[in-house]
């Protein structure tokens, strides 16, 4: 599906299905990705794939049964070389797919595995999980093939080898089909980013001194459930003196004048992701936060002039500052402050761009590949920070951003209509009322300070 630029993005359409548009089309999502991860098995040495993942449990049979599930490894599936995904599924759900996913009713079952170790060993939950597979290999004709396996309980990896079932490293096969996507992931991954764009747009409104980290993170919240979001993973806030460096989590501290603040916005649109940052400063900033914001961006903009099939991760990585030049001890120490990830029904999959393992080990950039890029620089004044990131598509002959909510220069937030006697006051200020300052000795009391 391509627009007038000849590129599968730039079509969010409306969130609503209607009989008078083509919109995203659901079923070229479903057969699509299959066909891809078919694709992978067929050139690969195994014989099946067995997921625990949800994510990869989604790419390869269109099914879901909400956020809560993804950490307990419960439901499963297996993809056997030649043929179409089976699934067994947490209690009841498996009789609603028989009931409302027609592409796998008639391949999903009942199934649970060990709930993270909740089950005790005794119970046998592993050696059914095992027995499960063991027999849809053999009515295969895949017996003694091995088996890919992308996450597993200790538990049930060692029931499935005492079944005599070889296994090995899967996730490198399902990495590599969800690394490229097809025209109908773009335009989820788009429109998941178009709802970001609303929620900064009111959270730019909203900011003011006062405001708390954690409001900020219910605001956002809000915007995007209402929207439509299918789930809200995070949403990072930072502000103030907690800038540099990076917590990675937000706080209830409250805003206050001239801070920096940043945010991180992580939330899915038919489970595809965005992973996307923006800093502003409330009411106003100081030149050495505007300066931060500059660096940051010219770190981030010479990354995206780079970006184009037939580059390396390597390329990319190698228009990072080293971590020493900005305060760090090592790239370990300093990893994803300068970063790049892929960006689909995960937020962190394949491509990685990092100094930390892609100068060594690059990865070439392919057309349809989506991922964000994102970047940091501490203010010299020793407590703030920039931290910006733009989420894109490869194209053809370059790429295209798809977070479109404006980061070309620090944006200044909240209520920047503050006067004095003598009209506005400037919107970079180094010079706050809290700051000490030389000024000359009052006439009235000789020997003492007044302000200016």
């Amino acid at each position: 599906m391509a627009n007038e630029k000849g590129t599968d993005m730039g079509h969010t359409y409306g969130l609503n299905v209607v009989d008078w548009e083509k919109r995203l089309d659901t079923d070229a999502l479903r057969t699509g990705r299959l066909a891809r991860a078919k694709r992978a098995l067929d050139d690969s040495e195994f014989g099946a794939l067995l997921l625990f993942d949800m994510a990869n449990i989604r790419y390869v049979t269109s099914t879901t049964i909400g956020i809560w599930a993804s950490d307990k490894l419960a439901r499963f599936a297996l993809l056997p070389r030649g043929g179409d995904p089976l699934m067994w599924d947490f209690g009841s759900a498996a009789r609603h797919h028989q009931l409302y996913c027609p592409w796998i009713s008639d391949d999903t079952s009942a199934g649970i595995s060990t709930m993270r170790g909740a089950f005790s060993p005794e119970s046998g939950r592993a050696q059914d999980v095992a027995e499960k597979i063991r027999r849809e290999l053999d009515a295969r004709g895949l017996a003694g093939t091995t088996v890919a396996i992308d996450a597993i309980e200790p538990e049930v990896l060692f029931a499935l080898q005492a079944a005599g079932i070889k296994l090995a490293d899967g996730q490198q096969l399902m990495q590599g089909a969800r690394s490229i996507k097809t025209p109908e992931e773009i335009i989820a991954l788009d429109t998941a980013c178009m709802m970001v764009d609303a929620a900064y747009d009111e959270l730019y409104r909203a900011l003011k001194p006062g405001m708390r980290e954690n409001e900020c993170v219910g605001l956002v919240s809000k915007v995007l459930y209402d929207l439509g979001s299918e789930h809200v993973e995070g949403v990072n806030a930072i502000s103030g003196e907690r800038c540099s460096p990076h917590p990675h989590i937000f706080s209830d501290r409250a805003l206050r004048p001239g801070d920096p603040a940043y945010f991180d916005i992580i939330h899915s649109y038919l489970g595809y992701r965005t992973c996307y940052y923006r800093t502003f400063v409330v009411g106003s900033g100081s030149r050495a936060q505007a300066d931060a914001y500059r660096r940051c961006r010219d770190i981030l903009d010479q990354a995206i002039a780079l970006i184009r099939p037939g580059r390396t991760t390597a390329e990319i990585a190698a228009s990072f500052p080293r971590a020493e030049e900005f305060g760090f001890p090592n790239e370990e120490a300093a990893f994803a402050l300068q970063f790049g990830h892929g960006v689909g029904l995960g937020v962190w999959e394949k491509p990685i761009i990092s100094r930390l393992v892609s100068l060594e080990h690059p990865e070439t950039l392919e057309e349809g590949m989506v991922f964000a890029i994102e970047t940091f620089w501490p203010a010299t004044d020793g407590w703030s920070a920039a931290r910006i990131e733009e989420q894109l598509v490869v194209t053809a002959d370059g790429c295209e951003i798809l977070t479109r909510f404006p980061a070309e220069e620090l944006m200044v937030a909240g209520p920047t209509n503050y006067f004095t006697v003598k009209g506005a006051l400037p919107l970079t200020r180094d010079t706050q009322s809290h700051r000490n300052r030389a000024v000359a000795p009052s006439p009235d009391a000789p020997g003492l300070l007044t302000g200016a």
